[in-house]
Order: structure tokens, then C-alpha cells, then sequence
């Protein structure tokens, strides 16, 4: 028993002494031949600072867009911020590797491959994500074809027509530039045509909604030659309800108050100036407040504008119709005094004995002024023919002045003062309603 427990371990102690002296150089080819593809032979003899197909044609550069977010659209820098994952995809036949699969690349690897220069023309600022490292993916397939995705948040400039603000249509870009090569060297298109920008249909945004969005390709042209562009078009409906409850209402239930007034008692004047002055100069505040969030340019005159310039309009309106009313009814009240007056002294002269007329003139004092009168008549007929008929023409010309000054006046004389509240209520309400219905037909429907 002895002897093969010996035996047993000296074969042991022979086996393990071999295995050392010979090591598995097998495994260790197979691994460096399987990382050989990726890093060395790919990387072997390889310029980045040459494009591919390089005095062989242009280089087809496939792109897509995923939309991750639209975090803020702002109107006074007429601007929008989104967060993107720009995709790229091109061929380069220096990076063909047999087999039928794909190799994925370190981010952190790119400065060793050539990439594509493109920027985005309209872009104030931006940043690519670097956490926790910096969000690049590399991925080359068998054929040479490269895949270069990164994620990136911009500012991207957006021209707004903000004439109907705020039931306003805006139509914003997003646009994708060659920076250094030209149309001989680049060629853009998109990879799917409107189906290689994603996101936007499922993009909630606060105060808008995508309504459509489209693609096109063309050049753009500059001093220094023709470039390759994409552009991403997509139309922005704004959302009116928010403003109705914020603006619209308020001011429209301002203007009702301020109708208050008409069934108050004129002589009630401190209740009726208190509720002009303070509905006059709650609008303002309110039109205040409006314009807070919107760019302070004279050629912009928005539908919101409009519209509370019009309550203010009818709210100032309600103001001076009771200082109108106020005015006519003291002179009414004064008008009324002089006439108990008048009669007063009439009824008091009537009492004490009536005026006596007395008439001078004799039978034959008024035949001598009359043969007087005519001989002067027939004398001076032949000269004064002209003046007199210039004073019938004056005359004529004096009396339709008169009359015409006398409807004028009559024109501000009110019978009864209190009529003009009793229009006031049927006029305002009417007028505020048939210029509600004008503005809404024009901004919605024009």
C-alpha cells in the first residue's frame, strides 16, 4: 500500500514539473489574434487627418436624430434649448476586418479615428455630456461602416413671428453644417428621410405641441465654397388655455366690473370713481404683467396687445362716461335752478302791476320820416344797389352759421341726464361683444 501511494505521488510531482516547463502558448495566440482586429492591425498604417475615399469622391455621411427633450423655448432671446442624440454613419474602407460582426470602440478612442466636422450653424451654445465619461459610442461592422453616436445639449436660435401671441404657429430649425469640407469631399442625407428624427411625437413641452415636423437636405453657401446641410423642420402650436385663464379672463371680467357703475346712483361719487379708478389701474397692472415674459420690440404688436388694449379702452370708457353723466346732470340741476328763478321773479313782477309800452310817434311825425325816407331812398338808389345785396348775401351766410352753431349745441344739451346710464348699459355690453367676436375670428381663423 506504501509502495503505490509513493509510486502515485512521484508521477504527480512528474506531470506538474512538465506542465511548467511547457506552457499553453496555444491560448495565449488565440487571444492576441481575437484583439489583433480591433486595436492593432485595424489601427496599423491608419491616418485620421485623411478622409476616406480620399481623390476617390465624396464621402456619404448618413445622420439621425433623437429628440430627448426640449427644455425651455424662450421668446425674448427667440431661442430653444434640446438635448439630442446626434447618430453618424459613413464607410471607411481602411477599417474592413473579415467576419460578420461588429466591434465596439472606447469612447475615449475617437482622436484616433477620422470623424465628420459638423456643427450646427444656429447654435449659441453647447456642451457634450461628459458623466460619468464623455457620452460618445464608437462602433465599427465588418464592411468598414462607422457608427458615431454622441448626446449633446444646445441653444439653438429660433426666429419667431410673434404677431399672434399668443395663438401663435412658430416654426423652428434645427441645422446640421459641414464645417471644413465642402460638396466634393462630404455628401449629408438622412438615413430614413422623416423617420430618422425621432422624440418628437411623444414630447410633452409646457406651453406648446409639436403640430408636424419634416426633413430636407440642401447646401448651404458661403465665401469659401458649397456645404452639405440637413435641416429638421417642426412647427410648435402654442397652448392658448393657459393664457386664457391667465390674461383673457381677468381682463375680460374687469371690464364687466367696470360696468358696475352704470347702475349706481349718479349722485353717488365716491362708489362710482372708486370702481373706475381702481378697474383702471388693475388692467394696468395686468398689462403690465403681461408683457414681463415677451421681448420689448416696437415692431411686434401681439394679439394679446390688442386685446387688453380693448378692455382698457372700454374699462377708461366706463370712466368717463360717468364723468359725462356727472357733468350733464350739475348742468341740468343748474339750468333748473335759473328757470325756478326766472319764474320766480316773473311771478313777483306780475304781482306788483304790469309793464307798460309806451309808443311816441305821431301821425304826422311818421309821414315826414317816410317822404323823408323815400326821396333819400330814390336819391341813393343807383349807389347802394351793390352794398345791399353784399349784405343780404352776409346776411344769409350769418344766418346759416347761426343755425348751424345752434344744432351744434343742441347736440350737447341732454334733456335727461340719467338716460345716459340707461344707454350706457345696453351700448357697452353690445360693443364689448361685437369686437369680442371680430378678434376672435381674425386671430383664430385668418
Amino acid at each position: 500500500m506504501c509502495v503505490q501511494l509513493h509510486t502515485l505521488l512521484i508521477l504527480c510531482m512528474t506531470f506538474t514539473q512538465c506542465a511548467c516547463m511547457f506552457p499553453n502558448h496555444h491560448w495565449g495566440e488565440w487571444n492576441d489574434s481575437q484583439l489583433q482586429p480591433t486595436i492593432q492591425r485595424l489601427m496599423k498604417g491608419y491616418n485620421r487627418y485623411l478622409r476616406p475615399n480620399f481623390n476617390e469622391g465624396p464621402v456619404e455621411i448618413g445622420m439621425s436624430l433623437d429628440i430627448a427633450s426640449i427644455d425651455a423655448i424662450s421668446e425674448i432671446n427667440m431661442d430653444y434649448t434640446a438635448t439630442i442624440f446626434l447618430r453618424q454613419r459613413w464607410c471607411d474602407s481602411r477599417l474592413v476586418f473579415p467576419g460578420n460582426e461588429s466591434v465596439s470602440v472606447d469612447g475615449r478612442l475617437v482622436s484616433l479615428l477620422w470623424i465628420p466636422d459638423t456643427f450646427i450653424p444656429d447654435s449659441k451654445r453647447s456642451f457634450l455630456h461628459d458623466v460619468t465619461v464623455e457620452n460618445r459610442l464608437i462602433r465599427i461592422f465588418s464592411n468598414g461602416t462607422v457608427l458615431y453616436a454622441l448626446r449633446i445639449t444646445a441653444t439653438i436660435a429660433c426666429n419667431m413671428d410673434l404677431t399672434k401671441y399668443p395663438m401663435d404657429r412658430q416654426v423652428c430649425t434645427l441645422q446640421l453644417e459641414s464645417w471644413g469640407y465642402n460638396v466634393q469631399d462630404v455628401v449629408f442625407y438622412w438615413t430614413r428621410g422623416n423617420d430618422s428624427v425621432k422624440g418628437l411625437d411623444t414630447l410633452r413641452l409646457a406651453q406648446y405641441s409639436v403640430e408636424s415636423y419634416h426633413t430636407s437636405v440642401s447646401e448651404a453657401v458661403y465665401e469659401t465654397g458649397q456645404y452639405p446641410k440637413l435641416v429638421l423642420h417642426f412647427a410648435l402650436r402654442r397652448n392658448v388655455l393657459f393664457f386664457i385663464l391667465e390674461t383673457y379672463v381677468p381682463s375680460i371680467l374687469l371690464v364687466v366690473l367696470s360696468w358696475v357703475s352704470f347702475w349706481i346712483s349718479q349722485s353717488s361719487v365716491p362708489a362710482r370713481t372708486c370702481i373706475g379708478v381702481t378697474t383702471v389701474l388693475t388692467m394696468t397692472t395686468l398689462m403690465m404683467g403681461a408683457r414681463t415674459s415677451l421681448p420689448n420690440a416696437n415692431c411686434f404688436i401681439k394679439a394679446i396687445d390688442v386685446y387688453l388694449g380693448i378692455c382698457f379702452t372700454f374699462i377708461f370708457g366706463a370712466l368717463l362716461e360717468y364723468a359725462c353723466a356727472h357733468f350733464y346732470t350739475m348742468q341740468h340741476q343748474t339750468i333748473e335752478d335759473l328757470r325756478r328763478d326766472l319764474l320766480r321773479e316773473l311771478n313777483e313782477t306780475n304781482g306788483n302791476g304790469s309793464i307798460p309800452i309806451v309808443s311816441s310817434t305821431q301821425p304826422n311825425q311818421s309821414a315826414e320820416v317816410g317822404s323823408t325816407a323815400e326821396q333819400s331812398a330814390s336819391s341813393d338808389a343807383k349807389n347802394n344797389a351793390g352794398s345791399k345785396e353784399k349784405m343780404t348775401r352776409q346776411g344769409c351766410g350769418l344766418s346759416s352759421v347761426k343755425d348751424i352753431s345752434h344744432r351744434a349745441a343742441s347736440l350737447f344739451i341732454v334733456e335727461n341726464p340719467h338716460n345716459i346710464d340707461r344707454h350706457a348699459r345696453t351700448i357697452f355690453p353690445t360693443a364689448f361683444l361685437f369686437v369680442n367676436i371680430l378678434y376672435w375670428l381674425y386671430y383664430l381663423f385668418l
